[in-house]
């Protein structure tokens, strides 16, 4: 196995947790006044950080982003993080990972908070040896420096022997920008186009290309 250390990003690639952060944005949106029923407009919402997507979809100045995001984190921790499922053979793929000693980590720029408990929530924390996220009031939340964390924990490990396995460009970017390589879970959220375009190491369309690409069967 070419890998020593898998990162792995946790919407859309640990956990299908579409039905939770949309609802979240849509009872957001309505507290701030912006009615939004076509719910697949929101699915890009899902991966980069949230202030920065309202801000730009919704031209919000900082103050409104503010209490936006506050609202959506209303929702979320009552309800949200929990309508939220694990993609099936994860949790497997993840036991046989730590089984041959391999350093698992988190990176997602959903704030820790969350991160932790929808983690601990599935069972899933003995897995990690870290899991990076960013702070409630949206600081460190870019995947570039999110990676940055978790590689100056293992400099023992060298770039060429860690992987990042998200699915948006934001994972694939971030990992670019520190030299190491990046599977795309193409079953996840970024559309195909997205993905090509960002130049990722791989592609796995599926759990099954996934488990592949990282144990080598």
């Amino acid at each position: 196995m070419k890998y020593d250390a898998i990162l792995f990003d946790l919407d859309g690639t640990l956990t299908d947790s579409q039905e939770g952060i949309l609802r979240s944005i849509q009872y957001a949106l309505g507290k701030s006044g912006i009615v939004e029923n076509e719910v697949d407009k929101l699915v890009p919402f899902i991966g980069p950080p949230l202030a920065e997507s309202f801000r730009e979809v919704y031209s919000m100045d900082p103050e409104q982003v503010e209490q936006t995001v506050a609202y959506y984190q209303e929702y979320f921790a009552v309800k949200g993080m929990y309508e939220n499922t694990v993609y099936p053979g994860i949790e497997e793929l993840l036991a046989e990972l730590a089984d041959r000693g391999k350093y698992l980590a988190v990176a997602t720029s959903k704030p820790i908070f969350f991160s932790e408990k929808i983690i601990d929530h599935f069972s899933l924390t003995k897995y990690f040896q870290a899991i990076v996220g960013a702070h409630l009031e949206g600081k460190h939340s870019g995947k570039e420096e999110i990676i940055g964390t978790i590689l100056s924990g293992i400099p023992h490990i060298p770039a060429s022997r860690v992987v990042m396995v998200g699915d948006r460009k934001f994972d694939i970017h971030g990992a670019q920008a520190h030299g190491i390589d990046v599977i795309a879970a193409g079953y996840g959220y970024g559309a195909d186009e997205e993905l090509a375009a960002a130049g990722p190491t791989h592609i796995a369309g599926s759990i099954t290309e996934l488990r592949s690409l990282l144990l080598g069967y």
